[in-house]
């Protein structure tokens, strides 16, 4: 049903006349009669009685009236939430979230919900490979991941940062004084990793095996606090990324910085095509102003 012809006899109806109809909606009085004709046609039924000035509905007419006031009604109000949802008043969005990143985003939630109280934000935690399937699948309109993200899915990804990683251990495991290690020292040494489908732990497998040996594996979780208390009970050396290091008790861990090759470990955004919801990029403004990437 043409929206436009609706409206038209919406309001001769609502106005009860042709001329006053015509003047409201700023066309001529011709424009209405023609529009009205072209809906009983398009309805394949009389609408109204023209009886002198007055204009009486039909059966049908009443129904198409009442009808009509509720379709332009929810039309109205599409549009206002239309124009809500691109100023950023209102708006849903879901961002899937790996477990190991969610505590670097406490302070991007706060500034979120500050910015944009009217926007309903939930986070889906899930392992970032099957993050990546899901934004991929169109699940889910963003997510985050650890790079490098499957390229055969063919998403847009976004760093959010960059951070080293380093090695941590039981006090005395490591020379007194060092700062730093190399990967090849690593070599004979039990490592407590997290789960083989962390990127973190694939890349650490790909390093090792450009390094040209294969790691003594002591245990793998997939809980970083479980690494550290392991690493902590002298099971092994943990290798987690720097921001988790700052949030541990170090005086009863050593904490050294693996160099040569320094393995980045890069929290990413992952989204698919070149489109982006309001909400979504309000979202990734956030990021990019807390966390500086």
């Amino acid at each position: 049903m043409d929206l436009r012809s609706l409206r038209y006899f919406v309001e001769t109806i609502r106005l009860n006349s042709f001329t006053q109809a015509a003047e409201s909606l700023h066309v001529t009085q011709s424009t209405i009669s023609k529009m009205v004709r072209q809906l009983e046609e398009e309805v394949g039924a009389q609408l109204l009685l023209r009886e002198g000035r007055k204009l009486t509905l039909t059966d049908t007419g009443n129904v198409v009236y009442a009808r009509g006031v509720e379709m332009l009604a929810t039309m109205r109000q599409l549009a206002a939430e239309v124009r809500d949802t691109q100023s950023l008043e209102r708006g849903h969005l879901t961002v899937g979230i790996p477990p190991m990143i969610n505590l670097l985003f406490t302070p991007v939630l706060k500034a979120f919900r500050q910015r944009h109280p009217n926007i309903t934000l939930t986070l889906q935690e899930d392992a970032g490979q099957a993050i990546e399937r899901q934004v991929a699948q169109g699940d889910l309109e963003i997510g985050m991941t650890v790079l490098p993200a499957d390229p055969l899915l063919g998403l847009q990804s976004a760093p959010i940062a960059s951070y080293p990683v380093w090695a941590l251990a039981a006090r005395g495991t490591f020379q007194k004084g060092r700062n730093t290690i190399k990967l090849k020292s690593l070599a004979k040494t039990p490592l407590v990793l997290l789960k083989d489908d962390f990127a973190m732990t694939r890349a650490l497998r790909a390093a090792f095996s450009d390094a040209g040996f294969e790691p003594v594996i002591a245990a793998q979780s997939g809980q970083w606090d479980w690494l550290v208390a392991m690493a902590s009970a002298g099971m092994g050396v943990a290798l987690l990324p720097e921001p988790f290091i700052h949030r541990l008790a170090i005086g009863r861990l050593d904490a050294v910085k693996l160099v040569d090759p320094e393995l980045p470990w890069q929290p990413a955004h992952v989204w698919r095509g070149s489109y982006l919801s309001h909400a979504a990029r309000a979202w990734l403004d956030v990021c990019h102003d807390v966390l500086g990437a």
